[in-house]
């Protein structure tokens, strides 16, 4: 056999391996690992649960997610890291819990009117996907949202200002600043621990979204909601870049697709399931009365918050990074 022959027979015995190999590869089963760090039933753990099965539905099985949630696998601090180390493909933790990390994001933990979960989660995904943060550069961004806006719930009623002053209130990140601007002592402390701390009059209550009235039996003894939207918490998660890279175009497709729909499925979820079924229980079982401030009460609570969001972004443009456009834009979307 000439020398000819025989490489066009070596090419195509390679050729003939490669496709064996390849071919099969194209109707393998892909598992993505999914890790959140809270439990299964908060609001981000069931955003978790429901992306995962549409995921499967719509590659027609091809997609497999494993979650983990409830820091099995990884906890808030370690999911970023645990991303881009390959202890999971795909991580959900909290930007607004380590703002020096994502400077410009932490910007939509500030206080800035916002009502609902609903209405910031879309500024959130709008403004992410318009900014393209570089803090998010290592990392394909698969789903945002945020809780609803914190409010003051207390063991007394908070109706003014000087109810509030000294009042102890578990707070935590961006939540600090605001309750102490508006005189009262911030408290930091887990989740968890703040029925005990209730109960045993470590601190007078707490400022965070409503859902944990029942979710963590608060609503027994803080009788008390003031009505002023505070800050929320954003949630993000996240795949390694090169992770996402390597996956198939049709599954890139599915997942772009429901990125746009997760911020407005989560956040409409937050809003009516959990925090309005959270209140409904409170009021009808455990006796919860929503107080409403006055218009000049409130003009008053609002002239606290300003210099926060002011003093952000002369910080954050001190970074280079573009603060007041950034809030510029969100104010702008909240009234779209």
């Amino acid at each position: 056999m000439s020398t000819f022959s025989i490489s066009r027979l070596l090419r195509g015995l390679v050729l003939g391996v490669a496709a064996t190999v390849s071919l099969p590869a194209l109707s393998e089963e892909i598992t993505l690992k999914y890790a959140f760090f809270a439990p299964a039933g908060t609001f981000p753990g069931k955003q978790m649960t429901h992306w995962a099965e549409e995921v499967n539905k719509r590659t027609n099985g091809k997609v497999k997610v494993e979650t983990f949630p409830g820091g099995s696998l990884l906890g808030a601090r370690e999911m970023w890291d645990g991303v881009t180390m390959g202890v999971t493909d795909i991580g959900l933790s909290a930007p607004s819990y380590d703002p020096g990390r994502f400077p410009l994001t932490s910007g939509m933990a500030l206080p800035l009117g916002f009502e609902n979960a609903t209405e910031a989660s879309r500024v959130l995904w709008e403004v992410t996907n318009e900014f393209q943060p570089k803090e998010f550069e290592n990392f394909k961004v698969l789903a945002m949202f945020t809780s609803e806006p914190g409010h003051i719930q207390s063991k007394e009623p908070v109706r003014n200002l000087e109810d509030l002053a000294n009042m102890r209130l578990r707070a935590t990140g961006s939540g600090v600043p605001v309750i102490e601007a508006l005189g009262g002592s911030a408290v930091g402390m887990s989740m968890p621990d703040v029925p005990q701390a209730v109960q045993t009059g470590v601190i007078d209550g707490t400022m965070t979204s409503r859902e944990v009235l029942r979710d963590f039996r608060l609503a027994e003894n803080l009788k008390y909601v003031t009505e002023y939207p505070m800050v929320v918490s954003t949630f993000a998660a996240v795949m390694d870049k090169k992770k996402w890279d390597a996956l198939p175009d049709d599954v890139k497709k599915v997942l772009n697709e429901l990125g746009d729909e997760m911020h407005a499925w989560t956040g409409r979820y937050h809003d009516e399931e959990n925090v309005n079924g959270a209140l409904e229980w409170a009021q009808k079982e455990q006796g919860l009365t929503i107080l409403t401030l006055s218009d000049e009460e409130t003009a008053r609570w609002d002239a606290k918050m300003a210099p926060i969001v002011d003093e952000w972004i002369v910080a954050t443009e001190a970074k280079g990074l573009p603060g007041k456009k950034y809030i510029e834009r969100i104010k702008e979307l909240q009234k779209q």
